[in-house]
């Protein structure tokens, strides 16, 4: 199953993007031989709309024409479940497992992600009850993919 990570916002270089690349390649390295492949990170400008709503579906119509025909979506949201790593690692195994070619982890913009995505989302979770910003969310994601392959692989999990 090929992962897309799609992010509102830019990541500048510096540490933050160090971070994420470094957990990036090491889930690009790992994956492969358990079947999941990092395919790429797609960054889109924040919307520049007078609303937040009409900005939600700006950004969610960027979401939609990245989106590969059959893709699941993972959306990290506030208002998402809480998912530990061994479920969230569950979660990319039961949906390479049931056959879907393609993933889209989507992190929104500022004002969160159009209602519309989340009524299509495939799952909703989130990182905690803090807002964090986006630069963070990218870093620990690409982290959680990284776990994720180590723990569907056999590496002993601290927490088990």
């Amino acid at each position: 199953m090929r992962i897309t990570l799609f992010a509102v916002g830019r990541l500048k270089s510096g540490p933050e993007s160090e971070l994420a690349t470094r957990y990036l390649d090491r889930f690009a390295k790992a994956g492969t031989a358990i079947g999941l492949d990092f395919a790429r990170v797609i960054e889109v400008a924040e919307s520049r709309a007078a609303t937040t709503e009409l900005r939600k579906r700006e950004e969610a119509a960027l979401l939609e024409r990245s989106l590969p025909d059959g893709a699941a979506l993972i959306l990290l949201d506030e208002r998402g479940k809480t998912p530990d790593s061994p479920d969230f690692a569950d979660r990319l195994a039961r949906l390479r497992d049931d056959g879907r070619r393609d993933l889209v982890l989507a992190i929104g913009g500022p004002d969160g992600l159009d209602p519309a995505l989340h009524a299509r989302a495939d799952a909703i979770i989130c990182f905690g009850r803090m807002t964090w910003p986006h630069q963070l969310v990218r870093i620990m994601a690409a982290e959680q993919l990284y776990r994720a392959v180590t723990i569907l692989s056999g590496h002993p999990y601290h927490r088990s």
